[in-house]
């Protein structure tokens, strides 16, 4: 055809797919996890489901359904009155105030900074390991 578009660049324009990029622009690598860093406390409902579990398995000893221990304890849950929740609501409050606690003590020891004990080197593990097989050289022996 002269000068117009053959078939097969009119169909790969219509075909073509814009493609996205490999990774979201608006995430990065989201920052390691601190180990030390306490766990947030349990709600209300998982404190009921703490001791709801525990008569659950003595009712039903041959059940092994993680969901239908949590089906039965959400719809006990509903049931339960404001009044009948107060305990457990009580000892979620109680953990929350503990955690607020552990939470400002955790923060301030981030404010201060590592210790000099607990500084690292600036060499990585590989840096150190690969200058201790320069070292050891000598050992090796030749295969001629």
């Amino acid at each position: 055809m002269k000068g117009g578009k053959s078939k097969t660049e009119t169909r790969s324009s219509k075909l073509s797919v814009a493609k996205k990029p490999a990774k979201a622009a608006g995430r990065g690598k989201a920052a390691a996890k601190d180990p030390n860093k306490p766990k947030r406390p349990a709600s209300a409902f998982f404190v009921f489901m703490e001791d709801f579990r525990q008569t659950y398995k003595k009712d039903h000893p041959n059940n092994k359904s993680v969901a239908a221990v949590g089906k039965a304890g959400g719809e006990k849950w509903k049931s339960l009155s404001d009044a009948e929740k107060a305990p457990f609501v009580a000892k979620a409050d109680k953990r929350k105030v503990e955690y607020e606690k552990t939470m400002k003590a955790y923060n301030k020891k981030l404010e201060e900074g590592p210790k000099e004990d607990e500084e690292e080197s600036d060499k990585s593990v590989s840096e150190v390991n690969d200058e201790d097989d320069a070292d050891d050289g000598s050992d090796e022996e030749d295969d001629d």
